[in-house]
């Protein structure tokens, strides 16, 4: 069996180039999507044929029931994720293995911005990445921290789409004093903030009326979720800024990260954004528009 990468290789890998032979395939699967368990079943026989091996988290082998690719190694250690699922599971897959090993996503889900195949096409792409037929595409993450009031750590996390800080309370609204670089912005009183990347412009921030940008730029987004104030606009911000939402007023504020709950802010504690010097990396195995995707998923005729 060839040598098998380790995530520490990855981060001396500062060139950024993709290394020629893998070993190791992670599956990430949607645990409620029939089809990802024959997938998965495909991609393990697939890996046996041809001199590799397919392995899944313990909780995700369990659930769809495939004891037998069940593995503890590290997620990062893997060479290859291959993520079964929709763009939900493209950013579990890029968080379990810290952005560390290249994603190749198959469009098991809805929307499915960031998939790259179909399951139909599935052991096609395997085949072109082991050959080198492909490319990796990088995108910009953020790095998120929280200080306590009283100036001590609460946690550090990484997001590829949004970080948001909501109210904590229906019916109420959450107030939260914006710092770029160190200097007081304004005093957002709205539901919530979210603080995006390009990626995530085409996810929780569309929604909340938030532009749309080329996922190849870099850029932080911040975009206010039904602000009762006569500011109601989006920031776009250079990646170099650096942010900090501090929770003002007298109510708690919920921080999720790309989705999932991270924290409970008190007034006082402050939430800090800046880009990540490390990216995701995702298998590209031909030209994607950006601009064509979003026409296909709005469903935007020619005129």
């Amino acid at each position: 069996m060839p040598p098998r990468w380790t995530s520490a290789a990855w981060d001396d890998r500062a060139d950024g180039q993709e290394r020629g032979v893998v070993s190791a395939i992670l599956i990430v699967a949607h645990r409620e999507r029939a089809e990802a368990k024959a997938l998965a079943a495909d991609i393990a026989a697939w890996a046996d044929l041809n001199g590799h091996e397919a392995r899944m988290l313990v909780d995700d082998a369990d659930a769809l029931g495939l004891p037998e690719l069940a593995s503890e190694d590290e997620p990062a250690a893997a060479d290859l994720v291959v993520s079964l699922g929709g763009d939900g599971t493209m950013l579990r897959s890029v968080d379990l293995t810290h952005a560390l090993v290249p994603v190749l996503g198959v469009n098991v889900g809805l929307l499915g911005y960031l998939t790259e195949v179909e399951p139909a096409h599935l052991t096609e792409a395997l085949t072109r990445f082991f050959t080198g037929t492909h490319r990796i595409e990088e995108r910009m993450l953020i790095e998120i921290d929280v200080r306590r009031g009283d100036g001590s750590a609460a946690g550090t996390w990484r997001a590829l789409n949004e970080a948001v800080l909501e109210k904590d309370e229906s019916g109420h609204t959450v107030r939260l004093a914006v710092h770029i670089d160190g200097v007081l912005f304004t005093t957002y009183v709205a539901d919530g903030l979210i603080v995006a990347t390009p990626t995530g412009s085409t996810a929780y921030s569309l929604s909340a009326r938030g532009p749309i940008v080329s996922p190849r730029h870099r850029a932080l987004l911040i975009t206010p979720v039904s602000p009762h104030m006569l500011f109601d606009r989006s920031l776009v911000l250079d990646p170099e800024e650096h942010l900090d939402l501090e929770v003002a007023g007298h109510r708690d504020a919920v921080l999720s990260v790309d989705g999932r709950h991270a924290a409970i802010l008190s007034p006082g504690d402050v939430l800090s954004c800046r880009a990540s010097e490390r990216v995701a990396r995702l298998v590209r195995l031909g030209d994607r528009h950006f601009h064509q995707i979003l026409k296909a998923k709005f469903g935007l005729a020619d005129r």
